[in-house]
């Protein structure tokens, strides 16, 4: 039975394909009509078409041609007609309505804005096909832009004038402008429980003040006030009153005068809840009293949702942490009719316990393997411990080696296991930058730099990249000082928390003193590793020659007795605990550095001296309404020859002055001085500062500060009595992703040679 049909298909196919090519008449021309008038050109229509004259008539290249010049966003209507032909064949008809062309566009009623610059806001343009939901957008853009410039009452709409005669539209943008409203005061009504001037710091919509030019703050703005709204609902909900209304219905605006605002927001508080009994179910592996202990919730307290949603995710980590990850808390609220508390409920359903499978990573194109995997908190066989997943997802993000990282569990088909997830997506991790500066101390330099923060140095296939270690080189020359620097470290040596690295450099200047130039040329290698908690330490070895030239015939004998190279063979170890939030625009945490050195004796070299250094800074935040910080830094420090050594050479002794230090006074000048009036150097140091720091707009910051220090001439001698000290001011901003710093020093107390009045200082970098 099969065979026959077999056949039958064999020989009925190819007839059925011949029968349906016969089927399909032939194109004999294809004709494009314009209905209206045609300001689009035939062979306009023709280039985007695919159908020619000759082919076989297909319905579906039909359908496509007409999608493809629908596309172009040039015509309105088109439509395709079927005409007979002699021998079979066929004529298609393509009759088309263009749409209308822009002729020109038309800003009326602006008088505060000019044309030109409200056409940045829009996007149709003269010669452009006129698309009616562009123009209504563009007409919203510039509404949204006369709200930004403080036009709180400008309304804008739209018309087209078209002329059928030539195709051609004239889009009109009718504005009224209104006046430009200054919100002169924002007043609450209803709030006895929470002060106006708390609620004031949780809005964008401020009151006009004398930076109001620079912060864009003190204008009304329609969708910043709606946010304000919300923000103001949201900060009465996080301190229990679930029950608030802030109506935008029963807002009112006064006005004073045509271009001033008063702000009257009614606030209903409603009761302020607080926590009833609390009560936990579900729980079997782990006793109630112990999940108790882990809650920092009791009864009686302000009931916070944020708050409450903190404990869920404590306590589901918690279990995380043993392996049960798919457990899951759901609070429960339950309103108390009797006490009119709320009382709450952890329901808890317990998951099973899992372990680490194996370790899958997706993505890394470049990156080693073995890279990402040693910035894992979790290894196979381990217990799946959820929070370590999170540390390790924090680690990844923390190289920097990626634009984005995840982390997650991955179901397996063996009971009780789940694979760890890796898959990240590749970042830039090399610069070469290049480009020029201007500093108070070095006056104009140029550079250029090439940094890659995930180096390969045996990897040449993947042109030097993936093997996490840190590669730099920069090459620096300026007016008053020129530096080249090669670095390399490797974070993991043999694949343990130790990281190596070395420099080589060289670097001259005249700055350092007005009597003489320096050179300083050598090589430094080092060993560094997380000791305990959060402290670093950091060991090195360091041989450098100084080269004390072209001394002034001015200077002192103690000066002039410099001349000359001399050896410095020197080891040091750190001790550092840094918890900064950031490196740059820090707003809280602290940084603490212990110094020690030994130069000379067993090591060699033309000096021998030890050093003992310790630095402390610490970041207070005061308010996040513009970001208040107090900064607080302070120094000591003492060195001391040894061995054959008379004293510790010039060029290793302390100096206070300039922008990282006294910024009242000139670089380097505070400190014990020679039989000229020069500054020696001293033995012991102490430093004290104090930085007050705000935004004014993103990213500028403005800066008030303190600094005292003095400098001794004596090993040991910490007695402050020639201190010196100055007030200041300044504004920080980022020039090229470096935060410049703009400090003008005033002197308070000073000695009759470095008290020379105020000092203006600008410079790179952070003073830690």
């Amino acid at each position: 039975m099969w065979l026959p049909l077999f056949l039958l298909f064999t020989i009925a196919a190819p007839l059925a394909a011949q029968f349906d090519s016969e089927e399909q008449p032939v194109i004999r021309e294809i004709i494009v009509q314009f209905s209206g008038l045609a300001n689009v050109t035939e062979e306009v229509v023709r280039s985007n078409m695919a159908l020619r004259e000759g082919q076989r008539f297909d319905d579906l290249a039909v359908d496509r041609d007409i999608r493809s010049l629908y596309r172009t966003g040039l015509f309105d209507f088109i439509e395709v007609r079927r005409a007979p032909a002699p021998n079979g064949q066929v004529d298609l008809i393509f009759d088309v309505r263009p749409k209308f062309r822009v002729a020109a566009v038309r800003y009326e009623g602006n008088q505060r804005i000019r044309s030109r610059r409200l056409q940045r806001e829009t996007t149709i343009r003269a010669n452009m096909a006129l698309n009616e939901r562009q123009v209504k957008n563009d007409a919203e853009s510039i509404f949204d832009y006369y709200q930004k410039r403080g036009f709180s009452e400008a309304r804008v709409e739209y018309s087209i004038e078209r002329n059928p005669a030539t195709g051609l539209g004239t889009v009109v943008f009718q504005i009224e402008e209104g006046e430009r409203v200054r919100v002169r005061l924002v007043e609450f009504s209803g709030n006895d429980s929470i002060r106006s001037r708390t609620l004031r710091r949780q809005m964008e919509t401020r009151r006009w003040h004398l930076f109001s030019w620079l912060t864009g703050k003190g204008r009304f703005k329609d969708d910043e006030f709606e946010d304000d709204l919300d923000s103001l609902r949201d900060y009465y909900r996080e301190r229990g009153f679930l029950d608030v209304e802030v109506d935008a219905a029963n807002v009112t605006f006064e006005h004073p005068s045509p271009s001033r605002m008063v702000i009257t927001i009614p606030i209903r508080e409603g009761r302020r809840y607080e926590i009833g009994e609390i009560t936990i179910s579900g729980n079997e592996l782990y006793p109630t009293l112990l999940l108790r202990a882990l809650l920092r919730i009791s009864p009686g307290d302000v009931f916070v949702p944020s708050r409450l949603d903190e404990e869920v995710e404590r306590m589901q980590d918690f279990y995380g942490q043993f392996g049960y990850m798919e457990t899951f808390v759901r609070l429960q609220r339950i309103p108390n009719l009797e006490t009119g508390a709320i009382d709450v409920e952890f329901q808890i359903e317990e998951s099973e316990r899992y372990f680490v499978e194996s370790i899958k990573i997706e993505g890394n194109t470049k990156t080693k393997s073995v890279v990402i995997v040693r910035e894992l908190a979790l290894s196979p066989g381990t217990v799946f411990d959820s929070v370590r997943m999170k540390a390790s997802q924090m680690r990844l993000e923390n190289t920097r080696y990626f634009e984005d990282v995840r982390v997650s569990p991955e179901s397996t088909t063996i009971p009780n296991r789940k694979n760890l997830k890796v898959t990240v997506r590749e970042g830039r991790t090399g610069n070469l930058t290049f480009g020029a500066g201007f500093s108070s101390l070095e006056r104009a330099v140029a550079f250029v730099e090439l940094t890659q923060s995930n180096f390969d140095l045996f990897n040449y296939r993947s042109f030097f990249q993936g093997g996490g270690q840190k590669f730099r080189l920069k090459a620096q020359i300026g007016s008053r000082s020129s530096e080249v620097v090669l670095a390399f470290e490797e974070p993991w040596l043999f694949q343990q928390q130790l990281a190596f690295g070395f420099q080589v450099y060289r670097a001259s200047s005249d700055f350092v003193s007005p009597f003489y130039d320096e050179l300083r040329y050598g090589f430094e290698v080092y060993f560094r590793r997380r000791l305990i908690e959060l402290i670093d330490g950091r060991i090195s070895y360091r041989y450098e020659v100084v080269d004390i030239f072209n001394i002034s015939p001015q200077a002192s004998p103690f000066i002039q007795a410099l001349a000359g190279k001399r050896s410095v063979s020197k080891v040091g170890l750190i001790l550092l605990r840094d918890t900064r939030d950031s490196l740059i625009t820090t707003t809280r945490g602290s940084r603490y550095e212990f110094i020690t050195e030994v130069a000379g004796g067993p090591l060699g070299g033309d000096v021998d001296y030890y050093r003992l250094e310790g630095r402390a800074a610490k970041y207070f935040p005061l308010f996040e309404f513009q970001r208040q910080v107090v900064e607080v830094i302070g120094r000591l420090g003492v060195v001391k020859e040894f061995g054959d050594s008379e004293t510790v050479p010039f060029f290793d002794r302390y100096f206070l002055g300039g922008p990282n230090t006294l910024r009242g006074f000139e670089f380097r000048s505070v400190g014990p001085k020679g039989d000229f009036g020069e500054t020696i150097g001293g033995k012991s140091y102490g430093f004290f500062s104090v930085e007050y720091s705000l935004d004014v707009v993103e990213p500028l910051r403005f800066a008030l500060f303190y600094d005292a220090g003095f400098v001794n001439s004596g090993a040991y001698d910490f007695n402050p009595g020639s201190f010196n000290d100055n007030i200041g001011f300044g504004i920080r901003f980022f020039v090229m992703g470096s935060p410049l710093r703009l400090d003008l020093g005033i002197p308070l107390t000073g000695d009759e040679f470095n008290k020379r009045g105020n000092q203006f200082n600008f410079s790179f970098g952070s003073r830690f």
